[in-house]
């Protein structure tokens, strides 16, 4: 679909995206998930629920949950890691900061599973709805976050799109658990409108606002969905009118969200992320480590590493690293260090992201070798990228790393997401038990059997 007609010949309003996207989220439920779909689903909700553990203690988590549950009342939904419940809207925010501190989250077109996953399983608990809601409440605000970043045509203005978009998607999957009717979820989209914002400022600066930033996103969807239901009108064409989403924020085109919608899902394009650091660092980390490892090379013998990459990802993770005032916030963004972990750790996992590991003095010198050129007539966002060694043993080593680790057509085994939810448990102050991580994983894996969302966590500890 790529144009629909703002008004008809008999001069009646015609469906804006946003109601056509409303009357699909009221009727698609379960029944019309794709088995492939629901298994994408839960292997996303597993990983998003693992990080989010994990994060529970990076930087500004704590201070931040502790203020937010120290103004809360009503205990609706369970906050992640965490033993206590708050309002719907609050733990959406809190769970999604946890699920973004560590960069370790789930990412297709934009972040979505760290923004829909926290608004729908809040709301759920909230609504005391079934697994099966739940599961499609979920689905549908993921995928709507993915194809809104999908139908970017412009250049890319800056804005932190995870933010704009995923407050849409958010909105969706909370109003869908609320089970509103078609109106009143087009009402929460037009409402998702003016709470639209994020800036990747936070990310070019290194600063820890950049976690919170899907955060916003998620409660600002459960209180968008929450104001459509006790009845507040919004704009009809939030996504193509002249003041639109693609209008106003980013140059788009909000038809094409309409193509397929309902009949594909993003889902199962979504890549895990292999390593605690920003995607357009990975392609690189990826290269280094294998030629690494390949010529078992030693930082001694190294005298130069030059990253060859694009523009959109020079400007994330291309500035010198200085880690001064946010050290694991300037490692995530940083592929000089995470290169440098490469060689000197031959790995980059959740302790090289910790503070005694980025202050290292050996990792700061070695980071000092690393020379980042920019593509510019590459438009990549997260590969390729290009590494070259300059050896003294071995000479002049090049790998260019053309896919993205982990990547819809490089999904991992089984053993290693284990791994990967296990290490994010054990980062965590408290972490679950085996138990807890066990019952955890098997409520996810048969959440089609739960009744009643609001004792989803129940005895997981």
């Amino acid at each position: 679909m790529t144009s629909v007609a703002r008004l008809e010949d008999t001069g009646r309003i015609a469906l804006s995206v946003s109601q056509r996207i409303a009357e699909y989220a009221v009727s698609c439920g379960y029944g019309q998930l794709p088995p492939a779909t629901v298994t994408d689903a839960k292997r996303l909700m597993l990983d998003t629920l693992a990080v989010a553990w994990g994060g529970a203690d990076a930087p500004g988590s704590e201070p931040v949950y502790r203020m937010i549950a120290g103004q809360e009342g009503r205990g609706d939904s369970q906050v992640w890691a965490r033993p206590g419940r708050i309002p719907a809207a609050s733990a959406a925010f809190v769970n999604s900061m946890f699920g973004a501190a560590l960069d370790y989250d789930a990412v297709n077109t934009v972040h979505a599973d760290v923004v829909a996953l926290p608004a729908a399983l809040a709301v759920a608990e909230r609504e005391r709805i079934s697994g099966r809601d739940f599961l499609a409440a979920y689905v549908i605000g993921s995928d709507l976050c993915c194809r809104l970043g999908g139908a970017i045509t412009g250049q890319h203005k800056g804005w932190f799109t995870t933010s704009i978009f995923g407050v849409f998607g958010a909105a969706v999957a909370a109003a869908k658990a609320m089970k509103l009717d078609a109106e009143q979820v087009r009402h929460a989209l037009g409402i998702a409108l003016s709470q639209a914002s994020g800036t990747q400022q936070a990310n070019i600066e290194q600063a820890l606002t950049k976690r919170l930033q899907s955060a916003f996103a998620a409660r600002g969807g459960v209180f968008s969905a929450d104001l459509a239901g006790h009845g507040i009108t919004a704009p009809r064409e939030a996504m193509e009118g002249k003041f639109g989403l693609y209008h106003l924020y980013q140059e788009g085109d909000p038809f094409r969200v309409l193509d397929g919608l309902g009949e594909r899902f993003s889902l199962g394009n979504t890549a895990l992320k292999k390593y605690p650091c920003c995607a357009c660092s990975h392609a690189a980390l990826e290269a280094t480590l294998t030629l690494v490892k390949e010529h078992d090379l030693r930082p001694d013998d190294v005298t130069e590493i030059q990253v060859l990459h694009s523009p959109m990802m020079h400007r994330l993770v291309g500035a010198e690293f200085n880690p001064s005032e946010n050290p694991q916030v300037t490692a995530q963004f940083s592929v000089q260090y995470a290169v440098a972990s490469a060689l000197l750790r031959r790995k980059m996992g959740i302790s090289e992201i910790q503070e005694d590991a980025i202050l290292e003095p050996a990792i700061r010198e070695i980071t000092r070798r690393v020379r980042v050129v920019v593509e510019e007539t590459s438009r990549a966002t997260r590969s390729p990228a290009t590494v070259t060694i300059s050896t003294k043993k071995h000479g002049r080593l090049v790998l260019r790393q053309d896919r993205f680790p982990w990547g819809p057509e490089d999904i991992p085994e089984e053993e290693a997401l284990r791994v990967k939810f296990d290490s994010c448990m054990d980062g965590s102050r408290k972490p679950l038990s085996g138990k807890g991580r066990g019952l955890l994983v098997a409520r996810v894996r048969n959440i089609e059997d739960v009744e009643d969302m609001s004792g989803f966590f129940s005895g997981i500890s």
